[in-house]
């Protein structure tokens, strides 16, 4: 056998002629202790002869060592792809742990050793290394060139030797056989052909046979030299293979003694529990057996069951024990003949059934929502109700609100016809078979009969609504409890597949059946009965098993419960429910929305000849206090904001905010073309009226009755200290803006609206006034002789007055406006520039009232005595007159700027008049003059009223030298 890589070294001959293993020898003591592994076999065989007791013990052996505890695979070790061929020793070698190679792992204590560590040693050593290799090259070692030269003697007398045998005997396909080979071999050409044997064919003969003995002595030597080159390994492979057949042969007897004990173990141990077992399954069959022949006969009282569910309207119960006798029939009872037809039975049943909750519950929404509003529970049979949405749920009938959103839409209509059909009875004026439609007969009420009627109609929709809204309550509620039933059966579920619960499968599949066997078989009147039962049978049986907790659940809710258990596949997933909720959600805002709708039409209905339009404010007032009311309620109540009423009020609010509006502005209009320009009293509920204002209460006050004390007119209107002359048609004009304030107060909606009015009408009482006054229009209008400065002064007055109550307008309308309708807000801002610019034109034309006056007067002035001149005497009577007209209808600061401002026009006309005369402020006689005039003029000026610390800087009036 040839040697392989990694062979183990060639056995010795012992004493006795035999070969004996060689020992490894020791292992050298290394730094750092190995941790060995265990032992792949427990004992290594040795060959000598065991008794019974000393082979392999399955009882002994079986916790120490198993197959599972090999560490070596020894198919691995055969099958290495890693080894080039295989190990010549692998039948020699000790099983155990250093059976295959192992790789040592590196020692964590030991530093990484690199070739920088070796750097010094090798620069130290390079240049002795480099001499002894020169030294090596030129005087060779005596004993390798002669070990080398016998191996390459020894090797070329052996190739020498084989090369004189002829190459085709070293051919791979040499056979005798082929006539070619075999005449190649023995050339017969050297014999004689024609018979006989002469002296030289014998020769010849004798020569090839010499020559072949050669040719195979040659081989055979060759042979023999490589054979006693690997005598040893060939017979440590022969010791080995004896002893692997010895181990072999102990492992058999072994095997034996195994399966003799392994047969003896399967007789005790195992033929008897097996034969209990059968026993146990056997009867486990037989009471499965009886449990179906006794739900065979429950499943055949299903039907009589069901109709008698059906007299008492006990659907849910029906619908339950039908899905379940189903399901037994396709699950437990599938394929049994006297079954075939009970299948298709029920299904016509349960179709008769769907039929039967529709129409049910059509009549349980028509008599509920038909019925008198008062005196009766909001929710009609409230178990019939559940029941019936229970149902309705479990058959996926989830388009019954359709029904009872058509069934409300009749009900509502009816709500209106009932409430004027009552009203109108009361009515003595109206003939119902004269007047016979609604429409008709509302607008003959008088609006105090027909806001009754609409507060009936409010009233009772509010009832409708509440009636809706706790029915829709009750439906909602049941759907909320299928929806929880639904999570908690898939938690139930998830639990059951956990790993913790999967310990007991059988105990909860055998209760799963009981629940059903004692669902089908009893015998009551209601199923829930049944259903208790089993809860009950349950909770004993947890109570035996030490369980303590506790159930808070009604017997209701657990058969419900129950139910959804066992029918969970037939029930609506979460997405349905949820859409379901939605729905009635969505049904309670349609209510609102109709009922909102026939509340406009019992509007349109009365507005349709324009009495709406004709109310008075206190009516329309009232009408949207209660239009706000109603639809706040059911805003609070439904939780929709319906914008149908809203809508038909603001159309109707825009027709009564016009007509409101005209009026006043046709009042108004009519006031200022009555109105003479006069300082009018103030009566004290005016005085009142400001000061409410003042206060920040932006309405109009309660109107007193008059008394005995009741306070005089006052001759100006006290405003924040200030006192304002004012004429008749201010006072009004404030109480008109007030009135439209207290619309807006009562009605919010119209705020954008009656802002846009007001500012119409403080643009038409400036644009009017002005035509009176600056326009002298009240001279013919009213028939006037002349505008006088006591009118141009109260009408800037009373502008004042309307400028001062703008800002707390636009305040009072800013907080009922939307952040988004701020911009309107702008109309008030162009009202006061148009005012101020109307106040400054008055007092511009105040002031071109005197400088005409100063100019046909100074016109004619001349300096010569006597002094004071005439001409001064008529400008300070004039100024006196002027003064006296506005000092006590102007505040003191305006009359001085006025005053400050004629002042002005005086000295400029004084000083042409003087550079026209050519007097100049020379100290001469007629310098002299004209002081004395002027010191006159100012004397006159300064002793009027609030003039006294007027500076008139009358050094202006002379030219200045040049």
């Amino acid at each position: 056998m040839a040697s392989g890589h990694g062979s183990s070294p060639v056995p010795r001959g012992g004493r006795d002629g035999t070969y004996h293993k060689e020992r490894d020898a020791p292992p050298q003591p290394r730094c750092r202790a190995l941790r060995s592994l265990p032992d792949v076999c427990p004992k290594e065989p040795t060959g000598e002869g065991r008794g019974l007791y000393d082979g392999p013990s399955v009882v002994a052996e079986h916790d120490r060592w198993t197959v599972y505890s090999s560490k070596v695979n020894l198919p691995a070790a055969l099958n290495d792809p890693r080894l080039a061929k295989r190990e010549s020793d692998f039948f020699t070698k000790t099983w155990g742990l250093d059976f295959a190679e192992t790789e040592v792992m590196p020692s964590f204590y030991l530093p990484n050793i690199t070739r920088e560590h070796f750097g010094p040693y090798l620069q130290e050593m390079a240049q002795r290394e480099r001499i002894h290799e020169r030294c090596k090259t030129i005087c060779p070692n005596k004993d390798d060139v002669d070990a080398v030269s016998s191996i390459t003697t020894n090797h070329d007398k052996s190739r020498a030797e084989l090369e004189q045998v002829p190459k085709i005997f070293m051919r791979p396909d040499f056979a005798l056989e082929d006539p070619a080979t075999f005449n190649a071999v023995l050339p017969w050409s050297h014999f004689n052909s024609a018979g006989g044997k002469s002296s030289r064919d014998v020769a010849s003969s004798k020569l090839l046979q010499e020559k072949l003995s050669h040719y195979l002595d040659v081989v055979e030597v060759s042979i023999a030299r490589q054979i006693s080159l690997r005598s040893e390994a060939f017979f440590h492979a022969m010791s080995s293979q004896h002893e692997l057949q010895d181990r072999l042969e102990e492992t058999q007897s072994a095997v034996a003694v195994l399966r003799g004990r392994t047969a003896a173990i399967d007789r005790v141990m195992c033929q008897g529990p097996l034969r209990a077992v059968r026993t146990a399954l056997t009867r486990n069959n037989c009471v499965k057996l009886h449990n179906k022949l006794k739900l065979m006969a429950a499943v055949h009282q299903t039907q009589p069951t069901v109709q008698l569910l059906l007299s008492t309207s006990e659907f849910v119960g029906a619908l339950e024990l039908i899905s379940t006798t189903k399901e037994v029939l396709q699950q437990e009872l599938q394929g049994i003949h006297s079954f075939r037809h009970l299948g298709s039975q029920l299904c016509e049943l349960e179709k008769l059934i769907d039929k039967m909750m529709v129409e049910d519950f059509s009549m349980y929404a028509r008599s509920d929502l038909n019925r008198s509003l008062k005196d009766e529970p909001l929710v009609l049979e409230k178990e019939r109700l559940e029941s019936l949405v229970f149902g309705l749920l479990r058959q996926r009938k989830l388009d019954f609100l359709d029904i009872y959103s058509d069934e409300m839409i009749l009900a509502a209509k009816a709500i209106v016809s009932q409430c004027v059909a009552e009203n109108v009875l009361l009515i003595e004026d109206i003939d119902t078979e004269v007047v016979t439609k609604l429409a008709d007969q509302m607008r003959l009420m008088t609006f105090p009969q027909w806001f009754e009627l609409l507060k009936t109609v409010f009233e009772s929709f509010l009832l409708f609504l509440q009636k809706i809204k706790a029915t829709l309550s009750v439906i909602k509620n049941v759907v909320l409890e299928v929806l929880a039933s639904n999570q908690r059966n898939r938690l139930l579920e998830e639990a059951r597949s956990a790993p913790s619960v999967q310990e007991s499968p059988g105990g909860s599949s055998l209760l799963q059946g009981e629940a059903e066997l004692a669902y089908l078989t009893h015998e009551g009147l209601f199923i829930s009965d049944a259903l208790n039962e089993v809860s009950r049978i349950q909770q004993s049986r947890a109570e035996a098993a030490g369980s303590d907790s506790a159930s808070g659940a009604t017997e209701s809710f657990v058969s419900r419960e129950q139910s959804f258990m066992s029918g969970d596949n037939m029930m609506p997933s979460d997405l349905e429910l949820n859409r379901v909720i939605n729905n009635i959600q969505e049904l309670l805002h349609t209510a609102s929305d109709v009922s909102h709708d026939r509340c406009v039409k019992v509007l349109t209905a009365r507005a349709k000849d324009g009495s709406l339009e004709r109310l008075s404010s206190a009516e329309f007032v009232c009408l949207s206090q209660a239009v706000e009311g109603f639809v706040r309620d059911t805003e609070e109540l439904c939780g929709r904001r319906s914008v149908s009423l809203r809508g038909a009020l603001q159309s109707q609010a825009n027709r009564f905010v016009h007509r409101f509006h005209e009026e006043r502005k046709t009042k108004l209009s009519l006031l200022l073309d009555n109105e003479r320009w006069k300082q009018a009293e103030v009566p004290s509920e005016f005085q009142d009226l400001v000061n409410s204002i003042a206060d920040g209460r932006i309405t109009l006050p309660e109107r007193k009755i008059p008394g005995p004390e009741d306070r005089k007119p006052t001759e100006f209107l006290l405003v924040n200290g200030q006192k304002y002359a004012v004429i008749g048609t201010v006072l009004l004009l404030i109480r008109i803006f007030l009135e439209y304030c207290q619309c807006v107060n009562d009605i919010p909606s119209i705020a954008t609206d009656m802002l846009t009015r007001l500012s119409d009408l403080l643009k038409h009482f400036n644009s009017r006034s002005c035509q009176l006054v600056l326009g002298a229009g009240a001279l013919q209008v009213v028939g006037l002789k002349t505008i006088t400065t006591k009118n141009l002064a109260l009408a800037s007055r009373c502008l004042q007055l309307v400028v001062h109550y703008i800002p707390i307008i636009r305040a009072h309308f800013e907080t009922k406006l939307q952040p988004k309708q701020f911009s309107v807000l702008r109309h008030f801002d162009h009202i006061t520039k148009d005012y101020n610019d109307h106040i400054a034109e008055i007092s511009a034309k105040l002031v071109a009232i005197m400088d005409s006056l100063f100019e046909k007067v100074l016109s004619k002035y001349e300096v010569k005595a006597p002094m004071p001149s005439a001409c001064f005497r008529n400008v300070c009577k004039q100024m006196a007159k002027m003064h006296e007209a506005i000092s006590e209808l102007l505040p003191e600061e305006q009359t001085q700027m006025l005053f400050l401002r004629i002042n002005a026009s005086f000295k400029l006309h004084l000083k042409r008049q003087l550079a026209r005369l050519g007097v100049v402020n020379d100290g001469g006689p007629q310098n002299g003059l004209v002081v004395v005039d002027v010191a006159f003029y100012t004397e006159n000026v300064q002793a009027l009223k609030s003039l006294d610390r007027l500076d008139l800087n009358m050094v202006e009036i002379w030219e200045q030298k040049r």
